[in-house]
């Protein structure tokens, strides 16, 4: 599925440069749950650009199910980002004055589904996600963990193979962000395939393979044996 063979982003300012991410190799294999983690600086957030087709890396290649990412150009990257990748951002990115459902169908919009289709394809992600009574709600109307819901819903709307979260539980209630993981959880159990980028040890614990770095570097790769399983709310 994904393919980070010595991946180096060099920033540059004036004669400074900045090594974000140093000779970092990895692979993911449709299905998994992997946590990115690492401390403020280390070079995650960047990495997850570069997953994210957001960004190209200075050296090193990028392969996204077989595909060379480095060689697209910026439509062929927007397909990419439309299609195959799901974006669940910490501070939600959801239209302010726009209801949850419309803030889910606008990447449909994109894609070309009709009306009706995207209207009803909506209301069953809001409902996935345990909002069916919420869809007509503007986010001001909904708490942290509820607008973050409505972000997992946007992130499903084009059925993406993956869905990157950076910091999804960044902003909101620790009981709130075990809900949001135990839906992240049940989409792995679905099929999906999920990176999420923590600084939290707490957070990184509910995926299955935990990816360490630090100063740019890849420092850990380990397969959690102890995964932490959300509990079911009843």
């Amino acid at each position: 599925m994904i393919k980070a063979k010595k991946i180096t982003k060099i920033y540059q300012s004036g004669e400074v440069k900045v090594r974000a991410l140093d000779n970092i190799s990895f692979e993911v294999k449709k299905g998994e749950f992997v946590a990115i983690m690492g401390p403020s600086g280390s070079g995650k957030s960047t990495l997850m650009n570069i997953l994210g087709a957001l960004d190209k890396p200075t050296q090193g290649e990028y392969f996204l199910e077989g595909e060379d990412v480095a060689k697209l150009d910026d439509d062929e990257l927007a397909e990419i980002r439309n299609q195959k990748i799901g974006f669940v951002f910490q501070t939600y990115n959801l239209l302010p004055r726009t209801t949850a459902l419309k803030n889910v169908f606008i990447p449909m919009m994109y894609g070309g589904l009709p009306k009706k289709e995207r209207e009803k394809k909506a209301n069953e992600l809001l409902q996935k996600v345990g909002l069916k009574e919420r869809v007509n709600h503007t986010p001001s109307q909904l708490s942290g963990g509820e607008q973050q819901r409505v972000a997992i819903a946007r992130a499903l709307a084009m059925n993406p193979k993956i869905i990157l979260a950076d910091e999804p539980t960044g902003n909101i209630a620790s009981n709130q962000a075990m809900e949001i993981m135990e839906i992240l959880q049940d989409l792995n159990k679905q099929g999906h395939t999920i990176l999420i980028i923590t600084h939290e040890e707490e957070i990184a614990e509910y995926a299955k393979r935990i990816i360490h770095i630090r100063d740019g570097k890849l420092t850990e790769d380990i397969n959690n044996g102890k995964q932490k399983l959300a509990r079911k709310n009843n």
